[in-house]
């Protein structure tokens, strides 16, 4: 017994049980680093995928509020075309840095309200007609004959002659005519 060192041997021992206990959960600790890796990687794709869904959100809505802001001004300076014009324009007003919005052109930048307003002095088509109607278009306005006097409401009842209710029709469209153009 003397030949035999005893600590060497349970030293052995345990080290061969401790290698061999290491190499049956080692597969299990790799498998669930892959887990978690697999995890983690899936976790910052999608977090990617939102970054990129914000930004293009944001996109969008600093896009419905430059346009919204423009036809508002159009709208303001009595466009009545405000579409068409605002196709014409969109592409000139950009949004600077400090999130202003401004107009480029050849003598630089200008605010939107300046450079809209000498677009439409420039372009007046984009304006309502100053003078209603053209050539061959014919008054709608009649003024009430001579020697008739207006339709007192009052006169108005079932049974009226057919010449009356006519006179009662041709004073009601004239009077909204006037109405409706703000005569």
């Amino acid at each position: 017994m003397e030949g035999i060192d005893i600590q060497t041997i349970v030293r052995n021992t345990l080290q061969e049980f401790i290698s061999q206990e290491q190499a049956k959960t080692e597969p299990a600790y790799k498998a669930e680093l892959q887990e978690e890796r697999k995890r983690r990687e899936q976790l910052e794709r999608r977090l990617n995928e939102v970054v990129e869904e914000s930004k293009r959100n944001r996109k969008i809505a600093e896009e419905a509020e430059r346009s919204s802001s423009v036809r508002a001004e159009l709208q303001r300076l009595g466009v009545a075309k405000i579409d068409l014009a605002f196709k014409a324009v969109q592409d000139g007003i950009v949004r600077t840095e400090d999130g202003r919005l401004v107009a480029r052109s050849e003598s630089g930048e200008l605010p939107v309200k300046d450079y809209l307003a000498a677009f439409v002095s420039d372009n007046p088509e984009f304006l309502p007609a100053r003078i209603a109607g053209g050539s061959g278009m014919t008054s709608g306005l009649k003024a009430p004959m001579p020697g008739r006097e207006g339709v007192d409401i009052e006169r108005i009842r079932p049974g009226m002659s057919a010449d009356e209710m006519q006179r009662v029709r041709e004073e009601i469209v004239r009077v909204a005519s006037q109405t409706l153009r703000g005569l």
